[in-house]
C-alpha cells in the first residue's frame, strides 16, 4: 500500500521585497508568486491556527516579508517586519497554499467581511447594534 503523496519541493525560491511576495518554482515548471500579506494570515504557527480555534488575522494588507529561511529539510521559516516569525511553513502547506491561494484568499476576504474586520492596519470598523 502506498504511502501519501507528499507535494513537490520548490526548486527555487526567490524573496522579492519591493513587491512583498515570495516566488516559488518547480521542476515540472509550475511557478506561483504569493503576497506577504496571503502567507502572513495564512500562517500555521499555534498563534494564527489558536490550538483548533483560528484567530482571524486583520490589519495585516501592509505586511512585509523580512527573510526566508530553511527550517531542516521539510519547510521555510519566514519572517515578516510586524515582527511575526514563528510559523514553519511545511513544503506540502506551501504547495496547499499555492495551488489553492484563489479559495483560501476568497475565503480570508469572507471571513474579514463577516467580522466586520478590516485588511488595512490604519481602518478600524464599528458595527452598530439596532
Amino acid at each position: 500500500m502506498p504511502g501519501p503523496i507528499s507535494a513537490p519541493i520548490p526548486t527555487s525560491i526567490k524573496l522579492h521585497k519591493a513587491s512583498r511576495t515570495l516566488e516559488l518554482g518547480y521542476a515540472d515548471g509550475q511557478a506561483f508568486t504569493l503576497p506577504a500579506e496571503y502567507l502572513r494570515v495564512m500562517s500555521p504557527s499555534a498563534e494564527v491556527r489558536g490550538h483548533g480555534k483560528p484567530v482571524l488575522q486583520t490589519g495585516k494588507q501592509h505586511v512585509a516579508l523580512l527573510g526566508v529561511e530553511p527550517a531542516g529539510r521539510y519547510a521555510l521559516k519566514l519572517t515578516f517586519d510586524d515582527g511575526h516569525d514563528s510559523g514553519l511553513y511545511s513544503w506540502d502547506y506551501l504547495y496547499q497554499l499555492a495551488t489553492e491561494q484563489e479559495q483560501l484568499w476568497k475565503a480570508y476576504l469572507e471571513q474579514i467581511s463577516d467580522a466586520g474586520a478590516s485588511r488595512d492596519p490604519h481602518t478600524s470598523t464599528v458595527r452598530l447594534l439596532h
